[in-house]
């Protein structure tokens, strides 16, 4: 009989239900045992997992990195999908591999290019992909020398952290005085100008922003699957324009990314972003993680979660292209089971969710967390039977 193979997602999204999901439904029908780790009780990683722990707070890289050799070396892990410290975990890859755990991220030199956006992206214009104007900016007199360029040349301007990921800190800058305007509707990533002077001018530090202008749709995600030889396996790239989402596999958008890829070592999973600056692609952003909406790709076919795995296994999947590119699609929230609420616990009692006292009531309340998915089904590739309502 063949064991299952064990796998751990530390700290990830809440879409990445999906991504366990497609492992657990692989084509080999291999058992697959996943371990979560995450710093949030509520989060539906860990109610999805097979086993889950709450992680400790306040750990350095470093001290994180222990933890995540502990957890391999006590869980009997194989492969390890790391976000929370990347970087310092593919550092220590070789002890990691000692452990018997293949580490499912790029090699420490890929992840330090693209940790910060202005190295990644005089990099990437080094090797020729297409990258906006930007500026790096500290300062409220440095913001609004950027913003008066960029305005000068037709352009609205935004700014975003120099490091982060998901859209975290993005805001466009307006001219538009604040009024009621920006309270009725919606929350808006506008800001007017004069407000974001006055706070940086009275802020206790510098900020570290890059300011460039707002590109336009559609938005391309190249989701990307590299072998160690730095050759790409698979390449296909998420459309995405206001709702509409679909797939492509035109050449402007996989020729560039796959040249990152295969240039920086981008080894395994990674997510390479595209949008419009004028009439050409231009680079927006690289993820050296698997990107939040790779389960999406099932719609096409494919098992991207599984091929990587094996992969991170030795057992090359070979080149993978879609059989088909499915119809346009858009994406809805949909209700997720969480672990029965608990008391609050204290540090020293941090070890594993599962056997978790209940509330003293006796009492699990039915909770769901919001998710997103293909609509008409809760993940792309599930029977219809499971989709929600």
């Amino acid at each position: 009989m063949v064991s299952p193979v064990r796998v751990w997602l530390n700290r990830t999204y809440a879409e990445n239900v999906f991504f366990m999901d497609q492992l657990r439904r692989n084509p080999a029908d291999r058992a697959v045992e996943i371990h979560a780790t995450h710093g949030d009780p509520d989060s539906p990683v860990l109610a999805a997992a097979d086993t889950a722990e709450l992680e400790p707070e306040g750990l350095s890289p470093a001290g994180y990195t222990e933890y995540a050799l502990d957890q391999c070396a006590r869980r009997g892990i194989h492969v390890f999908v790391p976000r929370l410290h990347q970087a310092a975990v593919v550092a220590h890859r070789a002890e990691f591999e000692a452990a018997g755990t293949a580490v499912l991220a790029p090699p420490p030199e890929a992840v330090a290019v693209f940790e910060d956006k202005v190295v990644a992206y005089e990099a990437v214009r080094a090797i020729g992909v297409p990258v906006p104007p930007w500026w790096r900016v500290r300062t409220a007199d440095e913001l609004v020398c950027a913003v008066e360029e960029l305005e000068a040349q037709g352009h609205r301007p935004c700014f975003k952290p120099a490091s982060g990921a998901g859209g975290v800190g993005f805001r466009t800058v307006t001219r538009d005085p604040f009024s009621l305007a920006q309270l009725d509707g919606f929350p808006s990533p506008s800001v007017p100008l004069p407000l974001v002077v006055d706070a940086l001018r009275t802020a206790a530090e510098p900020v570290d922003w890059l300011v460039m202008p707002r590109l336009e749709e559609p938005e391309v995600s190249v989701d990307c699957l590299t072998g160690p030889d730095n050759r790409v396996r698979l390449a296909v790239g998420r459309t995405k324009n206001g709702r509409r989402r679909g797939f492509t596999l035109h050449e402007q958008w996989l020729a560039p990314a796959r040249r990152i890829a295969e240039a920086f070592g981008l080894h395994h999973l990674s997510n390479v972003q595209f949008r419009m600056y004028g009439d050409r692609p231009v680079l927006m952003d690289v993820n050296t993680r698997p990107a939040g909406g790779l389960h999406q790709l099932a719609l096409c076919g494919i098992n991207a979660p599984w091929a990587a795995v094996r992969l991170a296994l030795g057992d090359d999947p070979g080149d993978l292209t879609p059989p088909f590119l499915a119809q346009d699609y858009t994406v809805v929230s949909g209700p997720r089971p969480l672990r029965p609420v608990s008391p609050p616990r204290r540090r020293a009692d941090l070890p594993g969710l599962p056997g978790l006292p209940v509330p003293a009531s006796g009492r699990c309340p039915s909770a769901a967390a919001p998710v997103v998915g293909p609509v008409g089904a809760s993940a792309p590739g599930l029977p219809a039977a499971e989709a929600p309502a």
